[in-house]
């Protein structure tokens, strides 16, 4: 995989759009003169954290004693999972916080931001070529810079869109990851039975 193939694929996981409308409900108590703060707070944390996470996830395999081939095809069904997901949400609530709090770390850094999916991916890239963290390190700073954007604008852009129109996006979005995701396993499967 490339680094802009890469990057697309973190930032497909990131799903910052179908994330939007979440932003928008948690800010939604935090006075408006701290909302822009808050959120570069959230997405700096959630950006450390990934990092941390891509540069050490080669020590967390070499201490689990996995192989490349489960890494990747559990992340093949990891991704899967979270795009059928995006394809067929499920209902369900946002974290609630008292009147007026300001999110800190949960839920907008983790696991919204740096969830376990991305940090599956991230594992899995850190694992499948060790030589290419500066490309990996790329791709996530894309990924996640886009990401950041768009939330930076997410009450902008959700009154411009519309709830149908992030919807449609975000299915979208989940067919294409869909496909990356059946990619990634069959890729698994087959340096398994190539090594074995």
């Amino acid at each position: 995989m490339d680094t802009l193939s890469a990057a697309i694929t973190l930032f497909l996981i990131m799903d910052p759009l179908g994330n939007m409308p979440i932003v928008v409900s948690i800010l939604k108590g935090v006075p408006q003169e701290r909302k822009r703060k808050v959120l570069v707070r959230e997405l700096l944390i959630s950006l450390v954290f990934m990092l941390m996470f891509l540069y050490a996830g080669q020590s967390i395999l070499n201490f689990l004693s996995l192989k490349q081939e489960a890494v990747s095809i559990a992340g093949g069904i990891i991704l899967f999972l979270i795009a059928i997901r995006m394809i067929f949400p499920q209902p369900g609530g946002v974290a609630g916080l008292p009147e007026g709090e300001e999110p800190f770390l949960v839920p907008l850094a983790v696991p919204m931001i740096a969830g376990p999916s991305i940090l599956a991916a991230l594992l899995l890239f850190s694992n499948q070529d060790p030589n290419r963290m500066v490309d990996w390190t790329i791709a996530l700073l894309g990924a996640w810079g886009i990401s950041s954007i768009i939330l930076m604008f997410s009450t902008t852009l959700h009154k411009l869109f519309g709830e149908k129109g992030l919807t449609a996006i975000e299915r979208l979005m989940g067919m294409i990851l869909v496909m990356i995701a059946v990619q990634m396993s069959l890729d698994g499967i087959g340096h398994y039975f190539k090594w074995s």
